[in-house]
């Protein structure tokens, strides 16, 4: 990690009391759009289609001291490439000017591809914000009016059956309960299931396997203390509340979930999940001690977060749990083609808790059968956030891949769309595609190839 000495040296751009309107968090304020992007190195040539990243880009703030990171109305920025060349990249506000002059919340946390259009999405609250191919909104996608309640920015994706699983909450619609839900493949919700669950439990994620749906029900909840404060983001670390996760059978009513007791802590994020030989299910996870305990405003003042291992078995509803890094780390990434089956590798962006200037490191790779961690430093005052795995066409080993990595450069102030090959990490950046601006530190995106969804 970032020594002290270095830390220092970067440069704060935008400095603000508040961290998360500083620096690389602060928001971008044009829409941009530009061709044939500057690259150094080679674009693999099978990469065509788009990569997508959203993040929050607030264009105001009413009090800077109350505002929170995961709030602001959503931005999409976009790199297409083909032929070997990246031929634009667009950033586009998730919703139009007129829909957020009146005060709607645009989707802020994820974006992809799926049954043939593309989608802005948020945890907890609103259904996806359908986009066009070019980034402009077209309103809100309620799956041809079939989705009655609120969607997720983390659904999981089953390549066996088409479909996509979520769990779903939204304070102060659900309060006593989230919702899981399936989308067939035509984009048409086929399943509802409301799972009882008490104080409204921020559910940022789920998991899927062949079996099970995994919910994770863990001790930050909403807290009126903290909304009659007036902060918009109402949710607190809850000491007085068990920590469990549930495994509930993929064909199962809301009265066959299996609780399991789990040590307190909080999960964003889960890499995969497996059903194991033994009747076990195994997911591999971020995992924080806490989480806004006092900090109001973001999640990594406290508590970073770690690599760790959980073994559920439903047999004894106990949860084996192992650590695999110290290492602080998020955004964790797997191959998709491993999606609900065993994997041994997963790709992360290390964390720096500790510095203002740039909240990423290096890109670091596990492998989960002998323990050895690979990474790519990308240098000085650069650091790359979520590594998206894209499958070559002809692979055949788990991380034949490629890593689309968004990468800020903290001397600069500037962005980068870096190209890494997922299988040799010491192979360097294969490409650098230089961006017309910066991309503020946000949270998800995904590569949606243009033969799932064909351009305009």
């Amino acid at each position: 990690m970032t020594d002290t000495a270095e830390t220092a040296a970067l440069p704060l751009r935008r400095p603000h009391d508040n961290q998360y309107l500083a620096g690389n968090y602060a928001a971008v304020e044009s829409e941009v759009t530009a061709h044939d992007l500057p690259v150094v190195g080679e674009i693999p040539v099978e990469l065509e289609g788009r990569w997508l990243r959203n993040g929050p880009n607030p264009e105001s703030v009413d009090d800077p001291a109350l505002h929170h990171w995961f709030l602001g109305t959503g931005m999409v920025h976009g790199v297409r490439l083909r032929g070997g060349k990246a031929e634009w990249y667009k950033n586009r506000f998730v919703l139009n000017a007129a829909d957020r002059a009146a005060g709607l919340f645009g989707s802020n946390t994820n974006v992809g591809g799926f049954a043939g259009t593309t989608w802005a999405m948020v945890e907890g609250g609103q259904p996806p914000v359908e986009l066009d191919y070019e980034l402009n909104s077209l309103g809100i996608n309620r799956f041809h009016d079939t989705l009655d309640g609120p969607f997720t920015a983390h659904p999981k994706y089953d390549v066996s059956t088409g479909e996509l699983h979520s769990v779903n909450y939204h304070w102060p619609d659900l309060i006593d309960h989230v919702n899981y839900t399936v989308v067939g493949g035509d984009g048409r919700v086929t399943k509802n299931v409301a799972i009882p669950v008490a104080d409204m439990p921020m559910m940022h994620d789920m998991s899927l396997t062949e079996k099970y749906v995994v919910v994770y029900d863990l001790p930050v909840t909403v807290n009126m203390d903290v909304l009659v404060a007036g902060y918009a983001f109402p949710f607190k670390w809850n000491n007085d509340r068990a920590a469990r996760v549930g495994l509930l059978p993929r064909n199962g009513a809301a009265d066959d979930i299996i609780w399991c007791d789990v040590d307190p802590c909080y999960v964003f994020h889960p890499l995969n999940a497996y059903d194991a030989a033994d009747g076990t299910v195994v997911v591999d996870l971020c995992r924080y001690d806490n989480l806004m305990v006092d900090d109001r405003q973001g999640p990594f003042a406290e508590a970073p977060p770690t690599l760790d291992r959980w073994v559920i078995d439903p047999s004894t509803r106990r949860v084996s749990e192992t650590r695999i890094s110290d290492r602080p780390q998020e955004f964790p990434r797997h191959n998709p083609r491993f999606g609900l089956k065993e994997h041994r590798y997963g790709y992360t962006s290390e964390i720096k808790p500790g510095q203002v200037a740039n909240l990423h490191g290096s890109t670091l790779k596990t492998d989960f059968s002998t323990g050895a961690v690979d990474e790519h430093d990308y240098g000085h005052g650069r650091g790359g956030a979520e590594p998206v795995f894209v499958p070559k066409i002809d692979g055949t080993n788990e991380d034949d891949g490629w890593l689309l990595t968004v990468v800020y450069d903290a001397t600069t102030d500037g962005s980068e769309l870096c190209v890494l090959d997922a299988a040799d990490l010491g192979r360097g950046e294969v490409a650098r595609i230089s961006l017309p601006q910066r991309v503020p530190f946000g949270f998800h995106g995904n590569w949606v190839p243009d033969s799932s969804v064909a351009p305009s």
